[in-house]
């Protein structure tokens, strides 16, 4: 699969890049970290101009996480629940990520972007939870913009050992992950006791 989606980009190009990273946040066994550190590699021999696959990539997840974020103000929770093992949404997995969605609320979007399997489901519950559209744009907009840079420049700068390097990328995102969890609950808790105290 993922031999397939690589060659597609190579061969079509931002469309095909556009096109994947929206089915892959919508929920479809798409590498999306791969795409971009791929598309990176592009840029880095000359098939990419770097501005227009960062646009490109910008815009795809965007619009990846606004279908998301719409299925879910529309069809809500039971709609996942029944089909989510279509798209490799299992119910454990939505569970533990509605319960950390609830904790860290706005920074479960932008944050969640770098945490595989928790990227596919922050947009579905902030349609859950009835967000304006306008905030959840504000918020995917930023995830997204930092999400799809850091992979794309990542994949310029080790060029042809970028594979390799997003095996490791992916093996430590989801403690990368957990510890700026840890952080934000963190400041979260020591906010909270300063407001009490004051």
């Amino acid at each position: 699969m993922e031999h397939i989606i690589l060659h597609f980009i190579a061969k079509y190009g931002y469309y095909a890049l556009f096109a994947a990273l929206v089915t892959g946040i919508v929920g479809l066994p798409v590498p999306d970290e791969i795409l971009l550190t791929f598309s990176g590699f592009l840029v880095s021999v000359g098939r990419f101009r770097f501005a227009w696959v960062l646009l490109v990539a910008f815009a795809g997840s965007v619009v990846g996480m606004s279908i998301s974020f719409w299925i879910g103000h529309r069809f809500g929770l039971p709609l996942l629940e029944t089909y989510g093992r279509k798209i490799h949404i299992t119910p454990e997995r939505l569970h533990s990520v509605e319960r950390w969605f609830n904790r860290f609320g706005k920074f479960a979007v932008p944050v969640g972007y770098f945490i595989p399997g928790v990227r596919h489901l922050t947009a579905y519950f902030t349609g859950i939870s009835k967000w304006p559209y306008s905030t959840f744009l504000l918020y995917a907009a930023l995830g997204g913009l930092l999400w799809s840079s850091t992979f794309l420049t990542i994949g310029v700068f080790v060029g042809h050992r970028w594979r390799l390097v997003t095996l490791y990328l992916h093996k430590y995102l989801l403690a990368a992950g957990l510890l700026l969890l840890v952080a934000a609950a963190l400041v979260w808790w020591v906010r909270r006791r300063r407001s009490k105290i004051m």
